[in-house]
């Protein structure tokens, strides 16, 4: 697949799964992101052949087109690119496996089926863990190939939360398990869930490791009414509460433990912005860059606030990228950070639109003693380039207090 091919393809800076496809549009490789643009350009990268081996190198030159699928999570991401594999196995999946054991999520075939991980050894080889299967337990269902297993353990804790399951416990027991109490296990037991409503949870899993969450959310609020219709509105509430779980997945710990491919295809530009003054006095903003980790110092840029007098931080952070995006000769970054919270942010991504930009915002909210407390706005960028943000912070902070002491000197001196 040529370079120029990809350039024409609109590729979108979310989660989801992609696909190469061959002349016959067969499906080649079937991979996940956490940000798709990302991913795939990194694929054309110099060092391919040193990063991802030959296998993939001969992939990419049979490939002639690239085909996505967005998701509104890394989660489902995840889950998607296992159901595909599966379904289609493509043939460079197969080859890159090499000697790499693949992790899968099982369901036994009990009246009461436990939720298990299972390396591939195990499932081809009958070998059962005695500190998770008894060697008479029969496996139901299988869902994955996974390749990462911490990864894969990181995204089962994130869907238990939604959908609560039996993993270890005994039945029968008279003390709820530990799983139980946290509310990670139904109950199953000291039973207090029964079999027919057991099953609806895990025939929700099911629907949700097969990939299809729009099917399951449907089901849900169709159960939903149903159960509104028959007054019983603790069950109504319950399941409501579910659908808003799968439709806001929190999953910050799961990207936190994607794999990134360490290509050096181009480097990650960041803008820092911050504003300074002394009592709404000589007020000044600056601009810091950072890019591929380093600090571009011959980038920087001054700004003294023009527009009005006093103190109005929004105003000035307005007033600077309006003024700095007037120049259309400074080459966009990618990411915006500024020093504040949602107001700043808001302030931010108003002066962009209004120019006609689109460039992901995220600000550094700090504590009381100035120190970073946590990033906002757009999470993916927050956390696969938290190091580089808070650099770019912590340059724009000491740029824009240097520049406000002489600022302030000259204005004594005059």
């Amino acid at each position: 697949m040529q370079k120029n091919r990809l350039n024409k393809i609109n590729l979108p800076d979310t989660p989801g799964v992609y696909q190469f496809l061959g002349a016959r549009k067969d499906i080649l490789y079937i991979g996940k992101a956490t940000s798709l643009r990302d991913r795939i350009r990194s694929y054309f990268s110099s060092d391919l052949m040193s990063a991802r081996g030959p296998i993939i190198a001969e992939m990419l030159e049979q490939a002639r087109d690239v085909r996505v699928v967005e998701t509104d999570s890394v989660l489902e991401a995840l889950i998607l690119e296992a159901a595909l594999i599966k379904k289609h196995q493509p043939k460079y999946n197969s080859k890159e496996k090499s000697d790499k054991s693949f992790n899968y999520v099982v369901i036994t075939d009990e009246d009461f089926p436990r939720v298990l991980l299972a390396r591939e050894r195990e499932l081809l080889g009958r070998r059962v863990s005695k500190l998770t299967w008894k060697p008479d337990v029969q496996v139901k269902d299988v869902f994955g190939p996974f390749t990462y297993g911490n990864q894969l353990r990181e995204a089962l804790k994130i869907v238990r939360k939604i959908f609560p399951f039996r993993d270890v416990c005994r039945l029968r027991q008279e003390k709820p398990c530990f799983n139980t109490q946290i509310g990670l296990c139904p109950g199953v037991c000291t039973g207090a869930i029964s079999k027919k409503e057991y099953a609806k949870i895990i025939q929700n899993l099911k629907l949700f490791f097969e990939g299809k969450k729009g099917m399951l959310i449907k089901k849900l609020e169709r159960e939903m009414r149903e159960a509104a219709k028959h007054r019983a509105f603790e069950r109504a509430h319950e399941i409501k509460k579910t659908i808003f779980a799968l439709k806001h997945i929190q999953d910050v710990s799961l990207i936190k433990n994607t794999p990134t491919l360490n290509f050096s295809y181009s480097t990650f530009k960041i803008e820092a912005y911050d504003v300074a003054h002394f009592s709404g006095s000589a007020s000044v903003g600056v601009m810091t860059v950072v890019e591929g980790g380093e600090a571009q110092k011959n980038e920087y840029r001054k700004f003294n606030i023009k527009s009005f007098e006093g103190v109005n931080d929004t105003r000035a952070l307005s007033e600077i990228l309006s003024r700095r995006l007037a120049h259309a000769e400074w080459p966009l970054p990618r990411l915006i950070v500024v020093d504040g919270g949602t107001a700043q942010v808001n302030a931010a991504k108003h002066a962009l639109v209004s120019a006609g930009v689109a460039i992901p915002v995220v600000g550094v909210v700090k504590d009381e003693r100035h120190r970073p407390k946590k990033i906002i706005g757009d999470r993916v960028l927050a956390i696969r380039h938290e190091a580089d943000i808070l650099f770019a912070n912590a340059e724009a902070h000491r740029f824009a207090i240097s520049f406000h002491r002489k600022r302030r000197m000259q204005n004594k001196n005059i």
